[in-house]
């Protein structure tokens, strides 16, 4: 029995935000955290008791000392992270909202060391996860790190393991509009649950309508398909079922960035656990509604105890997640907000 449960691989950037709102140029302290929506589902996953192991590269310098030695506190495994001694960890600066609109934030990742990942980072070993998760990040970063993506997702698919895909677009990362179009789909295509944004579902496949585009991801052999609409919750497609699950009410949005990676958590660990893909929408929709409450892209992803608790307190409003379950057999694919990193 494989010691992974989860296979995840991408970039974290070291992150600087800013502490008090304002123009980036002006802003004088920061406050130095990681970044990256592949790392964030996998932080968030780790903290619901799965075994989490996480591939990538960063340079052989103090941000990337910074980047393993948070993940490794969040619970990663992080022994198959290489150190690149010619090529920099990347990092950002994002600024600081008090409104709850979309924070700037500003990349220097370019030639990055993450951007060097190849299908030689592949240990055999890591094949032997029980799920892989895949964004269309990795893809965008260089031809090298797509290459990967495509041998990974191919690699698990043809071994039975379940593979899903968060396309997460980076339209400045690639050459051209049709270059992403084209190698996001292909990628998702290897996936058994696509997890698309609204905006992005019609970019991606020139549909308007949630049910359309889910359709055209079951006709490409994807299983099912999940499509985040903000605040208003998620519409969901199988090849048996679909659906709606409304999203849930928060009080007050703190930052946006990291909601559709809560989204991921919830949807991955509620397959995961053998619940129907009608309740793992309704657990991403609250996972990701955890997330936009806290400063920080992946700082209000909350701990098994923390979603057991809240679950206990929300059954009478029925706006809970879905019933708490321990991490059992894993299945292989069979069920019939924004990121910024």
């Amino acid at each position: 029995m494989s010691e992974i449960d989860i296979l995840s691989f991408g970039e974290t950037m070291a992150m600087f935000v800013a502490e008090e709102p304002g123009d980036l140029a002006s802003i004088t302290r920061f406050h130095k955290r990681i970044a990256g929506a592949d790392s964030n589902v996998a932080i968030g996953l780790s903290r619901l008791g799965f075994k989490v192991a996480w591939l990538s590269r960063v340079g052989a310098d103090s941000l990337g000392r910074f980047v393993i030695d948070t993940l490794e506190k969040e619970g990663l495994d992080c022994r198959h992270v290489d150190i690149d001694t010619a090529h920099p960890t990347g990092f950002q600066l994002k600024s600081r909202t008090e409104d709850g609109s979309d924070p700037v934030v500003e990349y220097f990742r370019r030639g990055s060391a993450a951007s060097h990942l190849s299908p030689q980072s592949i240990v055999p070993q890591l094949l032997n996860a029980r799920h892989l998760h895949a964004t269309g990040i990795p893809a965008a970063l260089s031809a090298s790190a797509r290459q990967l993506s495509l041998e990974l997702m191919t690699r698990m698919r043809d071994a039975g393991r379940s593979v899903s895909f968060d396309p997460n677009l980076r339209p400045s990362l690639w050459a051209s509009t049709q270059q992403m179009v084209t190698e996001t789909n292909r990628l998702a295509a290897l996936a058994h649950w696509v997890l698309p944004g609204l905006s992005e579902g019609q970019l991606l496949t020139g549909f308007e309508d949630p049910a359309d585009i889910a359709a055209f991801y079951l006709d490409q052999g994807v299983e099912a398909v999940a499509i985040k609409l903000g605040p208003h919750g998620a519409y969901y497609r199988t090849h048996q079922d679909q659906g709606f699950v409304a999203g849930v009410p928060v009080q007050a949005v703190v930052d946006t960035v990291g909601a559709g990676d809560g989204f991921a958590v919830g949807m991955i660990s509620a397959l995961l656990e053998n619940h129907s893909f009608a309740e793992a929408v309704k657990r991403a929709n609250w996972v990701g509604s955890r997330a936009v409450q806290s400063r920080g892209d992946m700082e209000g992803l909350p701990t098994r105890a923390e979603m057991s608790a809240e679950l206990e307190a929300a059954n009478a409003s029925g706006l809970a997640p879905t019933q708490d379950r321990v991490p059992t057999q894993m299945p292989c694919g069979s069920e019939p907000a924004r990121d910024k990193a």
